[in-house]
């Protein structure tokens, strides 16, 4: 009773059952409407060659008279194609001149219609089922024409046998293919299925096999490894993000320790504790901002704050952060040029696009030479808007620029310039939180750095 019952639940169960109920359903219908047809059919050509053979019969009666429509029905019965034919010819008094019926059959008047009885045919012994049709000839003698109800039944039987076969063929056919199916459909299924049980025991790179028909599996199976690609990418970031985390941060906090440790020396000159205590101030804010910089790239890399989306006009974006750092450029002997041409407005969190932005420039003002300029421009074309920050500093290298947007990546640490290489990485985070994408190009000389938004 338990394993019946886990035959029902499973999913193949329903389905080889859902389609033997549709195909037995609709075989059903269509081979119904068969017979239906065929059976009316039948009927109406039966009754269009008996009203044929009644007009002929009128004319040979108005031909040659009573003798010569009685030589023709008894010609008639002579053939052997005529064996299911009914004919009677009968006086004003209803008895037999010809045919194969004893005598008029006394429930049926002339010019009344079709009519169905059962009656004896002289050459038969037991009662036969007839559909006939009557009419009164000019001399008042009778003619009855018709056809033995029999044969159409015997018809009937056969056709309906036959049609019983075919809904029993196609219901086998439909477990046939139904259980064809399910086992192609637990095949691929099962397939899948094991590769997450691999990839739950812990070999990530493990990957669904694709067979490339382009059917609804290989389409899952795509949409599965590229959802495995994405879960790989992230363990491997977190792996980096340890990684970088003890060795990036081991160095700030041991400078840290030391220079506290070194402050509470006694009878250390008071310039010298203020000097040690501001180093430790700098080494504790270059770890919060590093904390800091790695809670927002996680927290964007999670969706949080995709429900505060809204409508950001990128032109009066790269205009408000043109007012904001002109005076801070102008300071550094760098000019700052706005190229703001109308955007499309796109959908996005304003206080992240401005903060990557601001990653940006600041990138830009850090490397760029005293004198140069540094270009904040947004353009647009039918597949998007484009947001661009371009200096004529020493820029990067097209080797290294896939690696530039890592975490704590940086490309020249010996300069010694604070920072934890976490900036690009925040760009290109709120880039995909965006459905964006961050490319970096050489701006012969220096670093074009856009961000690709589509419409």
């Amino acid at each position: 009773m338990t394993a019946m019952g886990s035959l029902w639940r499973s999913a193949a169960a329903r389905l080889i059952l859902a389609q033997f109920l549709m195909i037995a359903a609709s075989t059903a219908l269509v081979l119904g409407f068969v017979y239906w047809r065929v059976g009316g059919v039948i009927d109406a050509e039966q009754r269009a060659v008996v009203e044929t053979e009644i007009a002929g019969l009128a004319d040979d009666y108005n031909r040659a008279g009573i003798i010569g429509l009685a030589r023709a029905i008894d010609l008639r019965l002579s053939r052997p194609q005529t064996r299911d034919a009914i004919y009677l010819l009968a006086d004003a008094r209803g008895a037999r001149i010809a045919g194969n019926l004893a005598s008029w059959p006394p429930t049926i008047a002339p010019d009344t219609g079709w009519v169905t009885l059962s009656l004896i045919r002289t050459d038969r012994t037991g009662p036969t089922e007839i559909s006939a049709l009557a009419i009164r000839l000019p001399g008042n003698e009778r003619l009855l024409v018709g056809r033995d109800v029999a044969a159409r039944a015997a018809f009937d039987r056969l056709l309906a046998r036959a049609l019983v076969w075919a809904l029993l063929a196609m219901t086998l056919l439909s477990l046939a293919t139904g259980w064809i199916s399910v086992r192609m459909m637990r095949r691929r299924v099962g397939m899948i299925g094991d590769a997450a049980s691999a990839i739950m025991a812990g070999d990530l790179k493990r990957r669904v096999l694709e067979r490339g028909s382009g059917d609804e599996f290989d389409r899952l199976a795509g949409t599965l490894n590229a959802m495995l690609e994405r879960i790989d990418a992230l363990v491997s970031d977190l792996r980096t993000v340890t990684d970088s985390l003890a060795h990036d941060l081991r160095s700030p906090l041991d400078r840290l320790h030391r220079h506290i440790r070194a402050a509470q020396t006694p009878d250390l000159p008071e310039s010298e504790r203020t000097a040690l205590l501001a180093r430790a101030q700098s080494e504790a804010e270059s770890v919060l901002a590093t904390a800091t910089a790695l809670l927002d790239i996680t927290r964007i890399e999670a969706g949080l704050g995709i429900e505060q989306f809204e409508e950001v006009d990128l032109s009066l974006l790269v205009r408000d952060l043109g007012d904001l750092y002109q005076a801070a450029a102008e300071e550094s002997g760098l000019r700052l040029e706005i190229k703001a041409s109308d955007a499309p407005v796109i959908r996005g969190h304003p206080q992240l696009l401005a903060q990557a932005a601001s990653n940006l420039i600041e990138n830009a003002m850090r490397h760029a030479p005293e004198g140069s300029a540094i270009t904040l421009s947004i353009s647009h074309s039918p597949s998007g808007a484009t947001l661009c920050i371009a200096d004529t500093g020493p820029g990067i290298p097209e080797a290294d620029r896939a690696r530039a947007i890592e975490r704590f990546v940086r490309l020249d640490p010996s300069r010694g310039e604070p920072g934890s290489g976490l900036g690009l990485a925040l760009v290109a985070a709120v880039a995909r939180m965006h459905g964006a994408r961050l490319e970096l190009s050489d701006n012969a000389p220096g670093l074009c750095a856009c961000l690709h938004f589509p419409t």
